[in-house]
C-alpha cells in the first residue's frame, strides 16, 4: 500500500514539473519571437577623391613617317644601278643610271638650234640699226622698215623657242640620273640593269622609307574619346609608350607623343583613329608591325569605386548599396567612365563621404539597417 502512494505522488510531481518546463519554454519562445533581430554586419568603403595616373591601352599599327616611290621620268633602258639593296640612301644620293645617249645627241642638237636662233638675231639686229638711220634720212621706205623690225621680232622668239628647247633637253639629260627623293632605308629593287622603263610604267623602281620617327596608327572608342580630343585640342602633350605585341611585352625604349586625331567616326566600329608619332632612331620599330600604345593621361582627381561592390543591372547600368547617417541601405545608380586597376572611375552617382557597400549586400533591401565596419581588400 504505501508503494503505491509512493508511485502515485510520483507520478504527480512528474507531470507537474514537466508543465512547468514547458510553459516556461513556450514563454521563452514568445519573448524570443519579439525581439528583433541584431542587423546584418556589411563592409564598407567611404569615398574619397584619390590621386590617379590612369592610362589607355590600344591597339596600333606602325607606319612610316616618310615613304617614296622612286620612279623615271624619263624612257630608257637601266644601265646601272647604284645602292646596295636594304641600306640607308641620303636625300639626293644618285640609285640608278638611265643610258643618257639619246638625250645627250638631244641637248647637242637643241643648242646647236640655239646658236643659229642667237646668230641669226645678231644679223637681223645689225639690218635693224642700219635701217632705224636710213629711214631717218628717208633713205628707205616706212615698208622695208617694218620687215626688217618684224624679222627681227620672229628672230628673238626663235631663240626663246631654241632656249626653251635647251632647257627641255637638259633637264631629260639629267632624268636620266635618278635621285633618291627622300633620306631613309631603300627596299628591293623592281628593275635590273638591261630593263626598259618608262615614265609613264605604274611599276616603281623602288621605295624608299623614313623610319625615324614614325607613325604609329591607333583606334579610340568608349568614354575616354572625349577626354583625349579635348586634350589634344588645348595643346596638352599627350605621352605614348609602346608594347611590342611580339610575346615579349617589352616596351619600347623611346617615348612618343599623340599628335593627331581624326574627325569622323568609323561606323563599323564605332571609333575614331588617332595618330601618335614615336621616336625610332633604332629602327626597331617596322611598318605593318602590330603593337600597343599605353596612352598616359596624367596626374587627375578622381573618385574610386571596388568595382566588386558594383552590380550589373539587366540593362547594362551599374547600381550600388550606400549606408546613410541612420546605418540604413539604399540602392543608388552609379555613372563610370572606365576602369582603373580593380576600381570604377566615377562620374555620376557618388559623391565624397559616401560609404559604399562592398561586401555583405546580397541579403539587403531598401531602408535595412545594418552595421557597417571598414572593408579591407584581406577581408574576403
Amino acid at each position: 500500500m504505501k508503494r503505491s502512494a509512493l508511485s502515485l505522488f510520483t507520478m504527480i510531481a512528474v507531470c507537474v514539473i514537466g508543465s512547468g518546463a514547458y510553459l516556461w519554454n513556450t514563454k521563452t519562445r514568445a519573448e524570443e519571437s519579439t525581439k528583433t533581430p541584431p542587423p546584418d554586419i556589411v563592409d564598407v568603403v567611404t569615398i574619397t577623391p584619390q590621386t590617379i595616373f590612369p592610362t589607355q591601352e590600344l591597339p596600333g599599327r606602325v607606319t612610316p613617317y616618310r615613304q617614296a616611290q622612286v620612279r623615271p621620268q624619263v624612257d630608257g633602258i637601266i644601265t646601272r644601278r647604284l645602292f646596295e639593296e636594304g641600306s640607308f640612301v641620303e636625300k639626293g644620293e644618285q640609285l640608278y643610271q638611265i643610258d643618257d645617249a639619246r638625250y645627250a645627241a638631244i641637248l647637242k642638237g637643241a643648242q646647236a638650234e640655239l646658236e643659229s636662233a642667237q646668230a641669226n638675231v645678231t644679223a637681223v639686229a645689225a639690218r635693224a640699226r642700219r635701217a632705224e638711220q636710213l629711214i631717218k634720212a628717208d633713205a628707205v621706205s616706212r615698208q622695208t622698215y617694218d620687215d626688217i623690225k618684224a624679222e627681227r621680232d620672229q628672230a628673238n622668239a626663235a631663240v626663246s623657242v631654241a632656249q626653251a628647247a635647251v632647257d627641255i633637253a637638259e633637264l631629260n639629260l639629267g632624268y636620266t640620273k635618278v635621285y633618291a627623293p627622300i633620306a631613309g632605308h631603300i627596299g628591293k629593287s623592281f628593275v635590273t640593269e638591261g630593263a626598259l622603263v618608262t615614265a609613264s610604267q605604274s611599276q616603281h623602281l623602288a621605295i624608299i622609307t623614313q623610319l625615324d620617327p614614325v607613325y604609329v596608327d591607333l583606334q579610340q572608342s568608349g568614354p575616354g574619346l572625349a577626354g583625349l580630343r579635348n586634350d589634344l585640342r588645348s595643346g596638352k602633350e599627350i605621352p605614348v609608350r609602346l608594347i611590342a605585341d611580339d610575346g615579349t611585352a617589352s616596351d619600347h625604349p623611346h617615348e612618343g607623343r599623340l599628335k593627331f586625331s581624326e574627325v569622323t567616326v568609323n561606323e563599323t566600329t564605332d571609333s575614331i583613329p588617332l595618330r601618335a608619332l614615336m621616336s625610332n632612331p633604332d629602327g626597331d620599330l617596322l611598318p605593318g608591325l602590330f603593337v600597343r600604345a599605353r596612352i598616359e593621361r596624367g596626374e587627375t582627381q578622381a573618385l574610386l569605386l571596388p568595382q566588386r561592390a558594383a552590380m550589373r543591372t539587366p540593362d547594362g547600368n551599374l547600381t550600388v548599396w550606400v549606408i546613410d547617417a541612420e546605418n540604413k541601405a539604399q540602392k543608388r545608380s552609379v555613372t563610370v567612365s572606365r576602369d582603373y586597376g580593380e576600381n570604377w572611375i566615377v562620374t555620376d552617382g557618388l559623391k565624397a563621404g559616401d560609404r559604399v557597400v562592398v561586401s555583405g549586400y546580397l541579403r539587403l533591401a531598401p531602408g535595412t539597417p545594418v552595421q557597417p565596419q571598414p572593408w579591407h581588400e584581406k577581408t574576403d
